[in-house]
């Protein structure tokens, strides 16, 4: 039984990444250039260091802890899913810095 419901899974799972894989093989942009938004945010973005990404994600892990230890569980619990965020911004930032937006290999 769990293995007929398994494969029958995993060929709706084939289907539909054999679909989606059809549908995005059409040219939605052609050129593969970011819009003007996301052009904007990529230069503000790449003016910061990254090591502000890092701290933030530290400082919401002390401060989460720091509401825990004094208390405020439910606090502390929203302040400490900040980190995870902070990290992924980091991430989208030194991206941004390593390949910019539209970089071209000269290759």
């Amino acid at each position: 039984m769990f293995w007929n419901v398994y494969f029958l899974a995993m060929g709706r799972i084939q289907f539909y990444i054999q679909l989606n894989t059809t549908i995005m093989a059409k040219d939605f942009n052609p050129e593969h250039k970011e819009g003007p938004v996301a052009t904007a945010i990529e230069e503000q973005t790449a003016k910061l260091p990254s090591d502000v990404f890092l701290w933030a994600s530290l400082a919401s892990m002390g401060a989460s802890l720091a509401l825990k230890i004094s208390g405020h569980k439910h606090t502390a619990l929203f302040v400490g899913q900040w980190a995870a965020p902070f990290m992924l911004l980091g991430i989208y930032n030194k991206l941004v810095k390593l390949e910019g937006h539209d970089k071209q290999d000269d290759e």
